[in-house]
């Protein structure tokens, strides 16, 4: 009878094993409780407490997130000069938070070189910013590496990420996309007597068009000089200026046909939208448009395959 009795209590032993482990399988956790169960993200837990999103992150739509873990907060409150949490305002945690958020279930599979939108809205506008995503050595976003990639969610899926990526500036997107080297090397050539960089972190908003590195290398061969350091101050500093617009964030859906554009230096170019979108420079010479609005907190960037010249 004891024996009986052993052998029913192990038999129901492990229907209850069975079926706890079903009910898990068929009630999975989603993104907000898989966070929660992980004590290196306790942080950014308590953030999104904090900023109200936790509805949001709990759904049932399908959302990828890419989530920093407590060290990563603590760099960041270091390079604030805060010592905790509560410290950032409200608003500016739920931005922050909303640049790691983006629609969908991405998987690093699924992931590729370029750029990712976020959900973070650009103002009131419906613009969203972009992260760069760079898989030359890794996966990175935004500058951060990912350490721990596809954390399975009921609604989507979790990157845990080394880094807590705040909303780019058009100086942020600039710096992580490798292909904009040279142009980040001239904005801050030290000889210039503008500080590019604190500038273009202000307030904007600007619109920046962007020149890729294959561009600066072209344009040093046109110009005959052997590297950038060649060009004269007063050169760089009017070309420089050339590309950039103060006080609009204009989208490619906002650029028409002959459309004459100011520039930061006073100087004007024509936008032309015949057969793609060219700019048409004030030496006559027409560069492409050949990445549109990369959305950054404060202006929008476009990259373009030819150093424009007033």
């Amino acid at each position: 009878m004891k024996k009986l009795l052993f052998s029913l209590v192990l038999a129901l032993g492990a229907t209850l094993a069975f079926t706890a482990c079903k009910d898990d399988d068929d009630d999975p956790k989603n993104i907000v409780e898989v966070a929660s169960a992980n004590t290196d993200l306790s942080t950014l837990v308590a953030a999104v407490q904090r900023a109200g999103l936790v509805e949001a992150l709990s759904g049932t739509d399908k959302i990828t997130v890419f989530a920093p873990t407590n060290a990563a907060f603590a760099s960041l409150l270091t390079s604030l000069g805060l010592t905790k949490l509560e410290d950032v305002p409200v608003d500016v945690l739920k931005n922050i938070l909303l640049n790691h958020v983006v629609s969908g279930e991405v998987r690093s599979t699924a992931l590729a070189t370029g750029y990712v939108e976020t959900l973070l809205p650009f103002g009131t506008t419906s613009s969203y910013l972009n992260n760069y995503v760079d898989l030359t050595s890794g996966v990175k976003i935004g500058g951060s590496s990912v350490t721990t990639a596809d954390v399975n969610a009921s609604n989507g899926v979790v990157h845990i990420i080394d880094k807590v990526i705040v909303p780019p500036t058009v100086v942020n997107q600039a710096l992580n996309n490798p292909n904009f080297s040279i142009l980040v090397a001239a904005l801050t050539r030290a000889d210039l007597g503008v500080d590019y960089v604190t500038l273009l972190s202000g307030t904007g908003p600007f619109t920046v068009f962007a020149p890729t590195n294959a561009a600066f290398t072209a344009l040093l061969a046109e110009l005959g000089f052997a590297d950038l350091n060649a060009i004269p101050a007063a050169t760089l500093n009017a070309v420089l200026q050339y590309h950039v617009v103060n006080g609009a964030n204009v989208l490619s859906t906002q650029l028409t046909n002959q459309q004459v554009v100011t520039t930061f230096g006073g100087s004007t170019f024509k936008v032309d939208l015949t057969g793609g979108a060219k700019i048409v420079d004030g030496q006559n010479r027409i560069s492409n448009i050949i990445a549109t609005d990369v959305q950054g907190s404060n202006g929008v960037v476009h990259a373009i395959d030819k150093v424009i010249l007033p």
